[in-house]
Formats: C-alpha cells, sequence, structure tokens
C-alpha cells in the first residue's frame, strides 16, 4: 500500500476515534482549530487516556517510546520494556502484541521504531545502542553497524539511557536517520548528535552523514519524524520534580548542516554548521481541554511525551500522533493527543 493511502486510512481511523470516549468526557474532544490553538502552527485535537493501566493478553499497555503507521493503516506502538503493540486504527485498542529480545534473548531498552516499505519493523534500544530489523513476528533478520563514538562508555562516548530515542526514514526510503537523546561526553551538553545510514544492496543500511542540533538547555531529544519534504519534526522533553514536563514541538531542517561524521568534540565552533530549528509549540500552551494529571504539572495536559507518528498529510498541514510513556508510574499518564500541524 502507498505511504499517502496508508496515511489517509491511519487518520479516517484516528478521526473516528470517538468511541474511546466512553469513560468520560477527559478521554477525548470534538476538534475546532481556531479554540484549540496551541499556537499559529499547531492546534490540539482530542486527546485519550483510555488505554491507561490497562492489559492485553496479560502484557500492560504502556511505557510507550514510538508510533509508527503500518501499511495496513492500523498503528504500532512500541513500549520500552520490549513488547510491540498493533493498535486498531479507529479505535487504538490493542490488537495485537509481540515481544521482543535481543540475539540472546535478553530483554531491550526498545525506543525506536520504523516500519520499512517491505513490512519489517526497525527497532532501536538504549542499552548498546543498537538497531536491528525484525520480522512481523518478532524474530531478528539483520542488525545495523553503529559508529563507535555513539556506543555507551566505555565502548564508546554515549551516556547509559542517553542514546537512540527517535527513529525515522527519510522520503524515499533510502537513508535512516536516528536521534541521541543526550550528548556525547567531550560535546557541549546542549548538542545532540543525529546520526543516518545509507541503503544498500539486499537492503542493509551502512553509516552515512551525521549532523548536530542543539536542543534547548536541560531537554533531551526523545522523538523525530520527517516530513514529506525532507525536513524533520523534533520533539523536545524534560522533567523537574515540583514542576512538571516541558515538551516542544520544532521544526528542523537537516539538508544544509555540517557532516559531523568526522568532528571528535562538538562545541560550537566555527565551521560547523547547526541543523536550522523553528520552533512550531510548546505544548504547555495548549488548551487542557478537561485534562487531568496525577503529579504537578505546568498544564494538566502534559505527561511524558515521547512517541510520535505523522498519520496524515495535505499541502503543508501534517495530522500528527503523539504518546506519552507512563513508565508503568501510578501518578503518569498513557495518553494519547491528536495535533494539527502546518509546516
Amino acid at each position: 500500500m502507498r505511504l499517502r493511502t496508508v496515511l489517509a486510512t491511519a487518520t479516517a481511523g484516528l478521526a473516528a476515534a470517538t468511541c474511546l470516549t466512553a469513560a468520560g468526557p477527559a478521554n477525548a474532544h470534538a476538534t475546532s482549530p481556531g479554540r484549540h490553538a496551541c499556537s499559529p502552527s499547531v492546534s490540539l485535537d482530542r486527546f485519550s487516556d483510555a488505554l491507561d493501566k490497562t492489559t492485553y493478553e496479560g502484557t500492560f499497555v504502556g511505557n510507550f517510546s514510538a508510533l509508527a503507521v503500518d501499511r495496513d493503516g492500523s498503528l504500532a506502538a512500541l513500549s520500552d520494556r520490549s513488547s510491540l503493540f498493533g493498535l486498531n486504527g479507529t479505535t487504538l485498542a490493542p490488537k495485537k502484541v509481540v515481544p521482543l529480545a535481543d540475539e540472546s534473548g535478553a530483554a531491550l531498552d526498545s525506543e525506536g521504531l520504523v516500519i520499512d516499505r517491505d513490512g519489517t519493523r526497525l527497532i532501536s534500544s538504549e542499552t548498546e545502542p543498537s538497531i536491528r530489523r525484525y520480522s512481523r513476528d518478532g524474530r531478528i533478520l539483520d542488525r545495523l553497524p553503529v559508529p563507535d563514538a555513539l556506543k555507551v562508555a566505555p565502548a564508546g562516548r554515549a551516556v547509559s539511557n542517553g542514546t537512540f530515542e527517535g527513529l525515522t526514514l527519510l522520503p524515499g526510503g533510502r537513508t535512516l536517520l536516528a536521534s541521541m537523546e543526550y550528548a556525547l561526553t567531550g560535546d557541549s551538553a546542549d548538542i545532540v548528535r543525529f546520526q543516518t545510514w545509507n541503503r544498500i544492496k539486499g537492503g542493509h543500511f551502512e553509516p552515512g552523514r551525521q549532523y548536530a542540533y542543539r536542543a534547548d538547555t536541560g531537554l533531551g531529544v526523545p522523538e523525530l519524524q520527517a516530513t514529506p519534504d525532507g525536513r524533520l519534526l523534533v520533539l523536545e522533553r524534560g522533567f523537574t520534580a515540583g514542576v512538571g514536563n516541558t515538551v516542544r514541538l520544532y521544526l528542523a531542517d537537516p539538508r544544509r548542516a555540517t557532516d559531523t561524521s568526522g568532528v571528535e568534540k562538538l562545541t560550537g565552533q566555527d565551521g560547523v554548521r547547526l541543523i536550522k530549528k523553528t520552533l512550531l509549540a510548546d505544548i504547555v500552551n495548549c488548551p487542557s481541554l478537561g485534562a487531568t494529571a496525577k503529579q504537578p504539572q505546568p498544564n494538566p495536559l502534559l505527561d511524558n511525551i515521547e512517541g510520535m507518528a505523522i498519520t496524515g498529510y495535505s499541502k503543508g498541514r501534517l495530522k500528527v500522533l503523539l504518546v506519552s510513556d507512563d513508565n508503568q508510574n501510578a501518578v503518569q499518564t498513557t495518553r494519547f493527543y491528536q495535533l494539527r500541524v502546518r509546516i
């Protein structure tokens, strides 16, 4: 199925997801872009807490770190506890779950998800870090090489729990891009690296160009998605105890950025062009739409937003689905957010 058709199918399903409102008005809301504006570029259609603290076939539904549109128009939701869920495109309800593991059978810290053109799943894990290709039933088919500097110390310069979070295919499907969540040791604290891989013969990937992206002070990069024109939607996120989450959505353009694969330390030096970014919205400015929070938040709508998928697009306007990672924590919520984004 072609990408546009897949996205149209998924978008139609999400637009019809009002059956998730059964638990009450706080679970989902109809849209009015003018009334629900987060910024001049972003509006909030609705949100849903319907999957919060639920189980499916004995597996906890939550810990979501990534979303993707599958080839049949359904949604795939990746848990960072080594599970990949298939969600109904109309109700978001789980319809299957596939367990994941590494080559030795150990659990992953699974964070990034891409569904490739043949239906296989490219999944990143923060542990090493790694990117593996899985079949639909969870068998490992391939493993991508990772540059040494991006590996967790002492093998490399990455900090534990700060490696590959975002994963996306650029338009045309020949270039894969992963975002580090935090800076490498020796790089400036707010500069994170985006690594690419180029598709080669046999469908394998080899490392390609690398780019530098400056995150806002105190924030990391939990997710990114390629737009149809080759730019990137980038989520930046942070948490302050007693205050709550900060989540911002940026439009970024890597096309004129310097290849930093040969630059040992990124310190903001002359001659290195960073990825240019433009703020689309700070989610704190979205209307709360009756949302409630289980811990202090500057806006009760906010939670630990970590996953993102583009579910539709037309003439510079995107439909974007976000999801929060509840960390299986009583004071956090698994929450889906449907946005409209103008780029």
